[in-house]
């Protein structure tokens, strides 16, 4: 006798736990945002607020009221959609789920704005402005520090030292531009400061296979120490007259440079067309990288030796002397984007002049998963909520030690529930000795 086995073929595919994790995420962070723009949304009275979308105030461009209800609404609409797209499982696993994350945020930044300024018991009645000029102003910082994370990383060095990479080109350049009274000149130096602290994390982690997260580490702590020490060595008007004389005259930081015609597009044209050449060129750098990774011979050597160095080793790849050269590539830029601080602001340095802004660069290079887009719209999403700080001064609806932190909780919520599973570079961190 034989028998027969039927089998069912509509059995229901077994989904792994992580795949249950990243969904129960993004439904708690959905439904958190949905319940706090619902509050929003009852809790306004007023529904007209005023907007200006100018550089300053003038007689012939004053702000306009706007109903600002309707656009909380607006938005309200929007993280439903998302939320119950979440609780059905069918947000995906690329491009889309990014747009879908970014319209959930923005519609809340949206509502949180228009709250946050309704309903005003000042004398003088604050307005919102275009939240656009002052993120891209901000971004240099996070959006090179975090290329700088993505090339190093890519190679397989994790490079925790970016918030060094920062102080030292904040410093060097203040210094050197003051001194050659030259923006150019202290953007160089800012930039070859960053390269010297790339050398000594390349020392220690390639040649003498010293733990890297240790090694960035300490690199932070020197470079804290090391700008404050050298900032304090600068003599005084009566110890030097001459010297702090060339110091205190540095040139005047960085204009903005309009271009025109796209200057004047709505919304969108002052603050990408209107910004000093350190905003344009942080903004040109993610195509840079991006290129180079991914359209060039360096670049393919480049993932290789991150992804799998023995395999790289075996076909003739030098794998330290890759390493060695993106470490410095990332030094380059992330030093660079510490001239903001200095060169690109105010033109004088203040101790601990990054502010823990390395970290989250560090930050926007898992959320975008290695990869120098989604890296460069991370950095942006921290720079929206850096400029935060500016934007909502003048309303104390909120403690301002609040809207302070808002970039650092941001952070934590982004990398903790936006995320979801990661995977860095198979040989990220870890050291190659040729047999």
């Amino acid at each position: 006798m034989s028998t027969t086995t039927t089998v069912t073929a509509s059995e229901k595919p077994v989904r792994d736990r992580t795949d249950k994790l990243r969904q129960i995420k993004l439904v708690v962070a959905f439904g958190i945002v949905w319940v706090l723009v619902l509050m929003m949304a009852l809790s306004i009275d007023n529904s007209q607020v005023l907007f200006l979308n100018a550089d300053e105030l003038s007689k012939e461009h004053q702000p306009e009221p706007f109903n600002g209800l309707r656009l909380v609404w607006i938005g309200f609409v929007i993280v439903s959609i998302a939320l119950v797209v979440a609780v059905i499982n069918r947000i995906p696993r690329n491009g889309w789920a990014m747009l879908i994350h970014v319209a959930v945020g923005l519609s809340f930044y949206a509502a949180f704005t228009v709250w946050y300024y309704a309903d005003q018991t000042a004398a003088v009645e604050a307005w919102i402005t275009n939240p656009l000029p002052s993120m891209v102003k901000y971004c240099p910082p996070l959006v090179l520090g975090a290329l700088a994370g993505v090339v190093c990383e890519r190679a397989g060095v994790i490079n925790i030292a970016i918030e060094a990479q920062l102080l030292m080109g904040a410093f060097f350049g203040a210094v050197v531009s003051a001194l050659a009274y030259s923006n150019g000149v202290g953007m160089i130096a800012a930039s070859l400061a960053g390269v010297v602290v790339a050398l000594m994390l390349g020392l220690f982690s390639l040649r003498y296979h010293v733990d890297q997260v240790v090694v960035g580490v300490v690199l932070i702590a020197l470079a804290l120490g090391l700008t404050t020490f050298l900032r304090g060595q600068i003599p005084t008007e009566q110890e030097n007259a001459h010297l702090n004389t060339l110091l205190s005259d540095s040139p005047d930081p960085l204009t903005p440079i309009e271009i025109p015609g796209l200057s004047s597009i709505p919304v969108l044209g002052r603050a990408l067309f209107n910004q000093s050449i350190l905003v344009y060129l942080a903004l040109l750098a993610p195509f840079l990288v991006w290129f180079l990774l991914y359209q060039t011979r360096w670049g393919l050597r480049v993932r290789a030796v991150g992804e799998h160095p023995k395999a790289a080793d075996t076909v003739g790849i030098r794998v330290n002397r890759v390493r060695w050269q993106a470490i410095l590539f990332g030094g380059a830029l992330a030093g660079l984007g510490g001239a903001f601080y200095t060169v690109g602001s105010s033109g004088s340095f203040n101790d601990n002049a990054a502010n823990g802004q390395g970290f989250m660069a560090l930050a926007a290079v898992i959320m975008g998963r290695w990869h120098p887009v989604g890296a460069t719209m991370a950095a942006l999403f921290f720079a929206l909520t850096a400029a935060m700080k500016d934007d909502f001064g003048l309303v104390t609806k909120v403690p301002s030690e609040l809207i302070a932190i808002a970039p650092y909780l941001a952070t934590l919520i982004a990398v903790a529930g936006f995320v979801g599973r990661v995977r860095p570079p198979a040989a990220d961190g870890q050291p190659y000795v040729k047999d």
